[in-house]
């Protein structure tokens, strides 16, 4: 049996060392199939903006926070520019960083880690995220104090020449939507948490 193939995990009588019924070695290596557009960005009934002027204004943390309202994302501030979103399986910190505060940043960290010596199939499983998804990029976090290795999924916007209310509410929502698909994906068909 090729090594990139499936192997049954505890679940379906396999190997106990697997987890969610995938092996180490089931991720794929090749070139990625093209992206299907459902793919992409999850299909929400999106917020209507069309009562708000269409005028393009600086992304300010008020104007973030007042789309996040209108999202009905519940967030905790800490008074230093920073936003955090708490879902059950993960947290999204969105801020404004650089050095005019002009690009808008969503950083998903799903609250589950991998122990160090997964360290060679998280890097697999995120490179398989980059290769078939946009929007968030992936990336695997310098060790937490115990040891164990966090998973990131990065958005990132310069916005510094502004944007209109509609387009800051998409992109909150898209992030937030596609933070959620990512962790999703990687209890599921990533099988790595």
């Amino acid at each position: 049996m090729p090594w990139w193939s499936w192997r049954p995990g505890p679940a379906a009588g396999g190997d106990p060392e697997t987890r969610s019924g995938v092996s180490v070695d089931s991720i794929r290596v090749g070139p990625p199939p093209p992206r299907q557009p459902a793919e992409d960005c999850p299909g929400t009934d999106r917020p209507v903006v069309t009562d708000r002027p269409a005028s393009v204004a600086p992304v300010t943390l008020a104007r973030v926070c007042d789309a996040l309202d209108l999202l009905d994302v519940r967030y905790l501030a800490d008074g230093d520019g920073n936003l955090l979103a708490m879902w059950e399986r993960h947290a999204v910190l969105v801020t404004l960083e650089g050095p005019e505060d002009e690009i808008l940043v969503m950083r998903a960290r799903p609250h589950a880690t991998v122990p160090p010596d997964w360290a060679d199939r998280a890097y697999r499983v995120v490179n398989e995220w980059n290769h078939t998804r946009r929007f968030c990029k992936a990336y695997i976090g310098d060790p937490t104090e115990r040891g164990q290795l966090p998973i990131y999924a990065e958005l990132q916007v310069p916005l510094g020449a502004g944007a209109h209310d509609a387009l800051l509410v998409e992109m909150l929502d898209c992030g937030a939507a596609v933070a959620t698909t990512f962790v999703d994906w990687l209890h599921d068909e990533g099988a790595l948490l």
